[in-house]
């Protein structure tokens, strides 16, 4: 379930001065904080966890999109063919012969 993340806008003396209490609401509260210079947003500070999750949604989108850029422009194949396709290499050896040259055993 996709969860808004909420957000504060905190001067940059404010992470020099309270860097704990920042670092602690970004992990605890899952608070994006954004930090102004001058009156202007500079630099956003979020827990990792929330980094992690945000880099995560957004390979995937990339993906999702990808994938339909190549159904649009038609690069697609049915399941089928797919299978047939990768049974006929993995018969024929090409995959093995693949490992075998990697030195796998």
């Amino acid at each position: 379930m996709y969860r808004q993340l909420t957000e504060d806008i905190r001067p940059s003396a404010d992470l020099r001065n309270h860097y704990s209490e920042i670092s602690k609401e970004c992990r605890e509260n899952k608070t994006a904080v954004i930090i102004t210079v001058n009156g202007r947003g500079d630099t956003v500070s979020l827990g990792y966890q929330q980094y992690k999750e945000m880099k995560a949604r957004l390979e995937l989108l990339e993906m999702l999109d990808a994938g339909e850029k190549d159904y649009q422009s038609g690069r697609v194949s049915s399941s089928e063919d797919v299978f047939t396709r990768l049974k006929s290499e993995l018969t024929n050896g090409e995959y093995i012969s693949c490992i075998d040259s990697q030195n796998f055993t």
